[in-house]
């Protein structure tokens, strides 16, 4: 090897070592605060106790979960959660599962509850969520702030996306997904240069703007925001004396940061450059429809990676135990989820999730569908295309998911056809009981 060859091999391990302390430095300088404070009132009854970054999903987890563990794996450690509604037993949640980091060597995740800190208000917007605690953000005095919903289903590396805003020199960075038009209106749309620079944003567009080339697909913000501290700083302050401002990301700070600032846009890609998975679990029915991707072979969404876990608190069970072999009363799960605690006495369960603690009597036959934690199901029912809420009790000879008139009369009917059941809805009075954790 010549010595221009070794100044070259010491160049290329220089910058090696650089860009990885560089990408520590990034992380550990960043904070993160995610937004789990929203009502989720399209999940009807789902969120009728309980905030919807706690609803149940996957057998064993919460919803914000997903958020957290990507933070942890991707070596983000200093997160906060701002909470507002029925915050309760997401704040129980956040206490058993996550607090296993060290505050004293700066890992943490600390709860940011409504406060009324700056004025008599609650929460206004999303970007007034952040300016009530700007005190806080300034106290962890980050380098970075990202900005994360506590309501969707994905795994991502965030350190990525944090690398891609500090080497293009952004201020501000948003991820994005492409989505079919005809959903793109539930989101904020965004339209890009080449040098993917944001140029447009419109929050939940009536008419989306589309990609061109595909004039049936959007190009939608993810809820993923990365900020330069100092910029957020000015834009929140600024937005905080706007009269006029819903005090909104996606209405008021996005589009004037497109205006004053270097505005950025990072596609959600795996590692073959085609769209990652991610889903908005925002309704009934896409809430049923993500846990029922996981009954699949290999669904998109790998709950088994051993490198890429998923973190949670679960109550101590003993496994799932399946009983009876007879003829027509025979205990069997087929492409199923079923956790610990569970006993299908007799039952057939098919193309199901079914959380733990759960017992589901003989001769009863459930399909496609999603029961909560702490269910007992009869003798004799028939259920298909359903979502049990948590404690619900089904008595013997139950048949949903059959009749959509005669489900309505007592349920929630999607205009996909999924049933949600609670346990006010069966009459059940939680109040009556010892109570339950919702």
């Amino acid at each position: 090897m010549t010595s221009s060859d070794q100044e070259k091999a010491q160049a290329k391990l220089y910058q090696y070592y650089t860009q990885t302390k560089n990408a520590t430095e990034v992380t550990r300088n960043t904070l993160v605060l995610i937004l789990a404070g929203g009502q989720g009132s399209r999940l009807k009854g789902l969120t009728k106790w309980r905030a919807k970054p706690a609803v149940p999903f996957g057998g064993k987890y919460r919803i914000i979960d997903f958020a957290l563990s990507n933070c942890i794996n991707s070596g983000l450690r200093r997160i906060g959660v701002l909470t507002q509604y029925k915050s309760h037993s997401l704040i129980r949640h956040l206490q058993r599962a996550w607090s296993f980091l060290r505050a004293e060597i700066g890992e943490f995740v600390e709860i940011l509850p409504a406060q009324q800190r700056t004025s008599t208000d609650w929460y206004l917007g999303t970007a007034d969520a952040l300016f009530q605690n700007i005190d806080i953000m300034h106290r962890h005095a980050p380098d970075y702030v990202m900005v994360l919903g506590g309501d969707h289903i994905y795994t991502m590396d965030y350190s990525k996306m944090l690398m891609v805003h500090v080497r293009s020199e952004a201020d501000l960075t948003i991820g994005c997904i492409e989505v079919p038009k005809e959903q793109a209106r539930e989101f904020g749309v965004m339209s890009v240069d080449a040098n993917l620079r944001v140029t447009r944003f419109m929050e939940k567009p009536d008419d989306p703007e589309t990609i061109p080339g595909s004039p049936d697909t959007s190009l939608a913000s993810m809820g993923i925001y990365v900020f330069s501290t100092r910029f957020l700083y000015n834009a929140l302050i600024h937005d905080a004396d706007d009269p006029n401002s819903d005090h909104d990301f996606g209405k008021n700070i996005i589009p004037q940061a497109i205006k004053s600032a270097k505005t950025i846009a990072f596609p959600f890609q795996d590692e073959h450059g085609e769209q990652a998975y991610w889903r908005d679990v925002g309704t009934v029915d896409s809430y049923w429809e993500a846990n029922m991707e996981l009954c699949a072979v290999e669904p998109e969404l790998n709950l088994y990676n051993r490198s890429w876990p998923t973190w949670t608190y679960q109550t101590q069970h003993p496994p799932a135990k399946f009983v009876f072999d007879d003829e027509g009363r025979r205990g069997e799960a087929i492409d199923s989820l079923v956790s610990g605690g569970c006993i299908i006495s007799g039952a057939r369960v098919k193309r199901s999730v079914i959380f733990f603690a759960t017992r589901i009597e003989s001769y009863t036959s459930i399909k496609d569908s999603v029961v909560l934690p702490k269910v007992t199901i009869g003798k004799n029912c028939r259920i298909q295309n359903a979502i049990i809420d948590k404690g619900s009790l089904i008595p013997d000879g139950t048949i949903i998911g059959e009749n959509p008139e005669e489900d309505a009369k007592r349920f929630h009917v999607t205009p996909n056809g999924v049933v949600l059941i609670t346990p006010e809805m069966l009459g059940q009075n939680l109040f009556e009981t010892t109570p339950e954790e919702k």
